[in-house]
């Protein structure tokens, strides 16, 4: 069992090591996409990029027992993020979700809903996805409505990819944008911070030293979100599942 710390801002589930978080969180995602289909019909979740989440793809597509008792048929998978490359590149998140568990899994095809990252128009990709978002998700007030979203930090405290002081994190016009990233001097496409906000429940992951310090800075220092988006992450349900690395600045509790 995980211990748990209950920091100003959100619960936190601490887990020896990143390969035992990624076990765990494999197991819970079977255990919520079977609740919610029992309840209704299908499970809609947003998939994150990053070293953790794809730990936790590779055990859900290996281990023969979640495998079996995923209901993959009524899963279906969209992306909080997107690199602006085609979908074979090496950065894309949609070819490492692909690779480490969508094509290893018996799920449709029309059931995954990637963003086009490869058109040469990053704003039209993004209106394109938020389209798809919005005849394809419950909406409450107008927002698409998730009932799980993944989301990872990185060192500089970002998430999705909203970035430190870029335009993304004051838009509450629009549910996907094209975010200029200055140090990386390139487009990113990105859900906005409302829809992360509105989904049922959103599951942070996070694993390493690096992590360390943002993690500490996000749930226990002061609110600085220009400085750390992942702070503009308040959901109605909000969970953080870490490694005893990540975790080892936050104060016991």
């Amino acid at each position: 069992m995980p211990r748990t710390l209950q920091t100003p801002r959100a619960a936190v589930h601490v887990h020896p090591d990143a390969a035992t978080l990624c076990r765990a969180a494999a197991e819970d995602f079977v255990h919520r996409a079977l609740e919610a289909v029992a309840a209704r019909g299908v499970f809609n979740v947003a998939l994150s990029g990053g070293s953790t989440p794809k730990g936790m793809f590779a055990i859900l597509a290996s281990d023969t027992e979640l495998r079996a008792a995923a209901p993959w048929a009524d899963i279906r998978f969209f992306f909080g993020d997107e690199r602006t490359v085609p979908p074979d590149h090496a950065d894309s998140n949609y070819r490492m979700a692909n690779d480490a568990l969508l094509s290893k899994v018996p799920v449709q095809a029309k059931n995954v809903f990637r963003m086009r990252g490869e058109d040469k128009n990053p704003k039209h990709a993004a209106e394109d996805y938020e389209f798809i978002l919005r005849s394809q998700l419950p909406t409450l007030d107008g927002t698409p409505v998730f009932d799980l979203f993944y989301l990872g930090m990185g060192p500089d405290g970002h998430t999705a990819s909203l970035f430190p002081g870029t335009k993304a994190l004051h838009d509450s016009d629009h549910d996907v944008v094209a975010n200029w990233v200055g140090k990386f001097y390139c487009w990113r496409l990105s859900l906005t911070v409302k829809v992360i906000n509105r989904a049922k429940q959103v599951i942070f992951l996070a694993a390493g030293d690096d992590k360390a310090a943002p993690l500490k800075a996000v749930l226990e220092g002061p609110v600085e979100t220009e400085q750390l988006p992942s702070q503009l992450i308040r959901p109605a349900n909000l969970l953080w599942l870490v490694d005893e690395a990540a975790a080892k600045m936050l104060e016991p509790r």
